[in-house]
């Protein structure tokens, strides 16, 4: 545990460059007392609401929360929630000028209704259409430029359009000749987009529809995960698995499996951004891949715990190594 402290102390030093889709989460927070006479709907009885940065904007903030550096690549809409989006980052300290503005196309935004801690409706405001060739090409110069300050690129993949096939076919090749390693946060129906990375990390859904098998037991993910390292020719294969952890799968390592730490989950929204930006700023600061996906777990332990959008500070990630050394 000693040796995974060291690299989470050391995340500082870190710079990582988030390239995806930008997502405004907003929330509408109350509670549910009575069923609507018109519909047999519940009626939520509305206390507040607020909004939080998601997508690749919620790797970044987890990244930033974990005390590492980042920049970030993608596109908002001319409007007000693009501004929002924008703003937000700034004021945190990150450098907006790889966020393109595309005058005809609305920023993502995901409306949830929670009551009682619960979600009772989720409706989305977006345009999923590719953006334009000159937003991708703008994104590609901005990634030129700042080879020299990054130490991993994390692809955020949600299929809101960002990520299309030329620009991840360029963002791998800078990372090739850089020596720059890519990690893929993926969406099933761009896996042969993502060939190459060094790590790709699906969760259990995603890599059945992937590799065509049902994961159902220990016997039939590691023939998914087998097949989707041979199709991908990445490095490493992790694979997501909620309450029963995560599966590495490593080029000539064969697989390791890491239990769950989480005690309780509450909520697993954003649970997949948490993972990729703590799986980034290990690698970066020089950890192993099966170092980083253990600290990606307790990661991911610590936040599926908090209802909501959310992030995990540093503080709690090294209180939560801390406690299983001192078991």
């Amino acid at each position: 545990m000693e040796r995974l402290a060291a690299y989470i102390q050391d995340f500082h030093h870190a710079t990582v460059l988030v390239i995806g889709d930008l997502v405004a989460d907003h929330y509408i927070w109350g509670k549910v007392e009575r069923i609507s006479p018109e519909a047999p709907v519940p009626i939520v009885d509305v206390q507040r609401e607020s909004y939080m940065l998601g997508g690749a904007g919620n790797v970044a903030n987890n990244i930033l929360s974990l005390e590492g550096k980042v920049r970030i690549c993608g596109v908002v809409g001319h409007d007000e929630m693009g501004r929002w989006i924008t703003h937000a980052l700034r004021i945190q300290g990150v450098d907006t000028s790889g966020i393109i503005v595309e005058e005809a196309r609305p920023t993502t935004k995901k409306t949830r209704v929670v009551a009682h801690n619960q979600h009772v409706v989720r409706f989305d405001h977006e345009q999923r259409g590719e953006i334009s060739v000159r937003a991708q090409e703008m994104i590609l110069e901005y990634v030129r430029t700042h080879l020299s300050q990054t130490g991993v690129f994390v692809i955020s993949d949600y299929a809101k359009g960002v990520v299309t096939r030329p620009l991840v076919k360029g963002v791998l090749e800078l990372a090739k000749e850089n020596n720059i390693p890519v990690v893929v946060d993926p969406k099933m129906k761009h896996f042969d987009y993502y060939t190459g990375a060094a790590m790709i990390t699906p969760n259990t859904a995603e890599a059945s529809i992937a590799s065509g098998i049902t994961i159902q037991n220990d016997e039939s993910l590691r023939r998914a995960g087998e097949l989707l390292m041979n199709q991908s020719g990445s490095t490493a294969i992790l694979i997501t698995r909620g309450e029963h952890g995560m599966s590495l799968f490593e080029r000539g390592k064969g697989v390791m499996d890491i239990p769950a730490v989480a005690r309780e989950v509450y909520d697993v929204t954003g649970a997949g951004d948490t993972v990729v930006g703590a799986l980034a700023l290990s690698l970066a600061s020089k950890a192993a891949f099966s170092e980083a996906a253990t600290i990606a777990n307790y990661a991911a332990g610590i936040v599926v715990g908090i209802v909501g959008t959310a992030t995990v500070r540093r503080g709690q990630l090294l209180n939560a190594l801390k406690g299983v050394a001192s078991n």
